[in-house]
């Protein structure tokens, strides 16, 4: 399955964005941190590179992903230049606090307070944009679900006396080009339910998972160490499906419940903190993407 999603209401508001951010001082792109560079928008990129923009990355959700992981992506953002990444979770207001400092520091030219700092917000849908909005002006002005594009319009508010911060909805890019992306994607619910199918990226993170954290599904699911060297993604599921009583009538596993509730176990925390992809992993997916073997060593791709 190859999964795409482009809700209608993104093209016009990638058109805005853009209008917006030729009067933006600094971007932050909100990025979820199991999934960094898959939670890029490649769209952004363009647009800020283009007005010359310096950008924030903050890897949300730092809290649900591997700290191992997380470390080497903040080296490899921060080896970009015009970008300074940060690790926190949007949830935790000390974390918050540190953000429009950061801010600051990215746009020097606007510390004499003759005009303000404009701040624009960015990143695909359901990373936390609204979350962090509403930390920053400390009360509730942009919606917040666990669904993807809760967000449909602009909003600007002021960040203090010489401060504006502007919230964008959710945008995600035309073409998905890698597979492994998309399901990434809809796996860390990036992608609204109706594009994909919970057991086809059940099995893919199953078998994401068992090749790099073996020991957190087996706990989770009381599975013996030995068996995890057999298992492959669909089984996982199947084993969910017996261990949470997933049954359909007539007795058959219910495997799309057993897929629900092992995504959700994955999103939630619950089978412990996990990055689906690295520096390296991503390397070598666009590296076997082209068909090419990189030489021990080779630097990711930028």
């Amino acid at each position: 399955m190859s999964i795409q999603w482009f809700p209608g209401h993104m093209t016009s508001a990638r058109k805005k964005a853009a209008e917006t951010m030729a009067m933006t001082d600094v971007v932050i792109e909100v990025l979820d941190a199991r999934i960094p560079e898959a939670s890029s928008n490649p769209m952004i990129r363009e647009l800020r590179l283009f007005r010359q923009r310096p950008c924030l990355k903050l890897l949300n959700k730092a809290d649900l992903a591997d700290p191992v992981a997380t470390r080497a992506w903040l080296d490899f953002f921060n080896a970009q230049a015009g970008v300074k990444a940060v690790a926190l979770s949007c949830k935790k207001p000390g974390d918050v606090a540190r953000v429009p400092g950061l801010c600051q520091a990215l746009a020097p030219h606007r510390t004499d307070g003759t005009r303000p700092l404009r701040i624009m917000i960015m990143g695909i849908p359901n990373v936390g944009k609204s979350t962090l909005m509403n930390a920053l002006l400390k009360r509730r002005v942009a919606a917040v679900g666990d669904e993807p594009a809760v967000t449909k319009q602009q909003q600007t508010f002021d960040l203090g006396s010489h401060m504006t911060i502007t919230d964008t909805p959710g945008l995600m890019w035309p073409k998905i080009d890698h597979d492994s992306d998309g399901f990434m994607l809809a796996a860390s619910h990036a992608i609204g339910r109706n594009a994909v199918i919970d057991e086809e990226v059940a099995a893919f993170l199953g078998d994401v998972l068992v090749e790099r954290y073996p020991e957190l599904v087996a706990q989770r699911y009381g599975i013996a160490p030995e068996r995890m060297e057999v298992l492959d993604g669909v089984g996982v599921v199947e084993i969910v499906a017996a261990r949470r009583g997933c049954r359909l009538k007539g007795g058959a596993p219910d495997l799309e419940k057993a897929a629900q509730i092992f995504l959700v176990d994955y999103r939630s925390g619950a089978l412990g903190r996990i990055s689906l992809e690295t520096p390296e992993s991503r390397r070598a997916m666009l590296e076997a993407g082209r068909g090419l073997t990189p030489p021990a060593g080779t630097p990711p791709s930028a």
